[in-house]
């Protein structure tokens, strides 16, 4: 009975994913060098401070940050950005306040505004919660070099239109190389030159993808600085431990290691 059931579960998951994969086929992650990737890299301050450009002049139309405080812009390891500069980016967005009953301009305390469409995914964890590409037979090596995929998937979907549309039950499909499936119903967002950054920077729309790409994925892991430079320091600790309780066994047992050889 137990083989029975195996084997039809086994039957039903291989017809599932080969009827996916021939109704949409496989979606193309373009694997980017990001900075923060890998156990010693860390966040570009500049980029992400390009990053959260992007995000307010493009992607804030319709998608929201409300799990991120505005306060933690300016935090060590993030965007860092001056408190005044922070200050006055909150005060551009508005908030219900309830005990006002009005809308009020927003403080540092507060958090991004919530997505402003129905359909429009929150951003706060989209780096976290979508896995670009994984390690060789799924036994994690990738994710430890190189983390799960979620900025590469960001940004190949950024860089996936092929300007090739559709319009079913009257809603328009844009192909897309990186979207499971092959079509998406969110219009191409960037475009050359759609952003213009300050310090000259290439605003490309692989470059300003990255950009926010990066942004985002600070946003999903704002103290990831903070976890490696943890991690790092204990696996110093556990190596100079080990070694030293190597040395003290060494050396207790030395003498009776040494009867033993003369015996």
């Amino acid at each position: 009975m137990i083989r029975k059931l195996s084997l039809s579960a086994l039957t039903a998951l291989a017809l599932s994913t080969g009827g996916a994969l021939a109704a949409g086929g496989e979606s193309h992650i373009e694997d980017f060098a990001f900075s923060f990737e890998g156990p010693f890299g860390k966040f570009d301050q500049m980029q992400l401070q390009r990053g959260l450009q992007v995000y307010t002049e493009v992607c804030s139309a319709c998608h929201g940050l409300r799990y991120v405080p505005l306060r933690t812009l300016a935090d060590e390891g993030g965007p860092q950005l001056p408190e005044d500069q922070v200050r006055a980016y909150a005060a551009n967005l508005s908030i219900y306040d309830p005990e006002l009953d009005e809308d009020r301009p927003r403080k540092a305390t507060d958090h991004f505004p919530e997505s402003g469409l129905d359909n429009a995914p929150d951003l706060s964890l989209m780096a976290k919660s979508r896995a670009g590409f994984h390690g060789p037979q799924g036994l994690g090596i990738n994710q430890f070099l190189n983390g799960i995929g979620g900025p590469e998937y960001i940004a190949s979907i950024l860089n996936g239109y092929t300007g090739e549309e559709k319009e079913e039950a009257g809603t328009t499909y844009y192909e897309n190389t990186a979207f499971p499936g092959g079509w998406i119903a969110m219009a191409p967002p960037l475009s050359d030159g759609h952003v213009e950054y300050a310090d000259g920077h290439d605003n490309t729309v692989q470059a300003m993808s990255q950009d926010v790409a990066a942004f985002l994925m600070w946003t999903a892991e704002p103290k990831m600085m903070a976890r490696k430079q943890a991690g790092l320091t204990a696996v110093i600790f556990l190596t100079v431990l080990t070694v030293l309780l190597y040395l003290t066994n060494k050396r207790l047992w030395a003498g009776l290691k040494g009867k033993k050889k003369h015996a």
